[in-house]
């Protein structure tokens, strides 16, 4: 049951281009310009950035959610502005577009020590392929999709996208999705591993809100963690593996809601995890 609980303090800014609700330590983004399939423009970004941000900081967020109005997750970036930015022969830095504006929120995303998940509502493409496979967990409606659009347009993959693909599916995979530059459907992206989960859309909502539920009242230090031995242990060999583990597990061990869950095994209830 997910009851009202007042806002946190990440829902309490006000944002023009997405929309941000906290219910039951859960914080829910929503990219909002349903008609422009929630694609990012400069202010998207900068505001989605910062409810990332406040997300993290926020005391009451122990779990959070990213989601797209209307039809789509997010069709990637703005193309609106491209009058603007090529004038006559000129080749802008796309490079510094990206470093400035996607990359600070995929690494906000990947090492944020808090459960997210993806709500993966329709299409997700280009760079808003790359937020949702950034993602910690990914759900989506049957009616969803995954796409690589960049070659399209004569670009590589960016925004993380060709290493979240490589690393899911292996070189040869990750290239057919990025060379060919087709939609894989969400039935397939369930098969290929690229989403953990397809439900009809009728569904999404209580699929996703129930996985945030259970996260947001678990041992959110003990989740966080774990998110970080993950991102780290497929660049060590066993020996630095095994020590990296240990060193966390001293660190988990030492939280109030691991001593709360040993006492509840010994009085044989179940643990009211606090977070901390």
């Amino acid at each position: 049951m997910r009851n009202d609980r007042p806002n946190s303090r990440v829902a309490e800014m006000s944002y023009e281009t997405i929309l941000v609700e906290t219910k039951d330590q859960t914080t829910r983004i929503t990219l909002n310009r349903p008609a422009s399939l929630n694609s990012f423009n400069d202010k998207m970004g900068e505001e989605f950035y910062a409810s990332l941000k406040a997300a993290e900081k926020d005391p009451d967020t122990r779990c959070l959610i990213i989601t797209g109005a209307g039809r789509a997750f997010s069709a990637g970036e703005d193309v609106s502005g491209l009058k603007e930015r090529y004038g006559g022969d000129t080749h802008p830095s796309l490079g510094d577009h990206l470093r400035k504006k996607y990359h600070p929120m995929i690494l906000r995303i990947r090492n944020m020590e808090k459960p997210v998940i993806a709500r993966i509502n329709g299409i997700a493409a280009g760079s808003g392929a790359s937020i949702a496979l950034a993602c910690d967990i990914r759900i989506a409606s049957e009616e969803a999709g995954l796409k690589q659009a960049f070659i399209g347009v004569g670009l590589v993959p960016d925004s993380g996208s060709s290493y979240f693909l490589t690393r899911t599916l292996g070189p040869s995979r990750a290239l057919e999705l990025i060379m060919t530059g087709r939609t894989v459907g969400a039935k397939e992206a369930e098969t290929l591993g690229l989403v953990n989960q397809t439900v009809p859309a009728a569904e999404l909502d209580k699929v996703v809100n129930g996985i945030a539920d259970k996260l947001a009242s678990g041992p959110t230090r003990a989740l966080g963690l774990s998110k970080r031995i993950v991102n780290q242990v497929g660049r060590l060999e066993l020996p630095d593996a095994l020590e990296y583990e240990a060193q966390n597990q001293d660190i988990a061990g030492r939280t109030k809601d691991h001593l709360e869950a040993v006492r509840a095994f010994l009085e044989k209830r179940q643990p009211k995890f606090s977070g901390t």
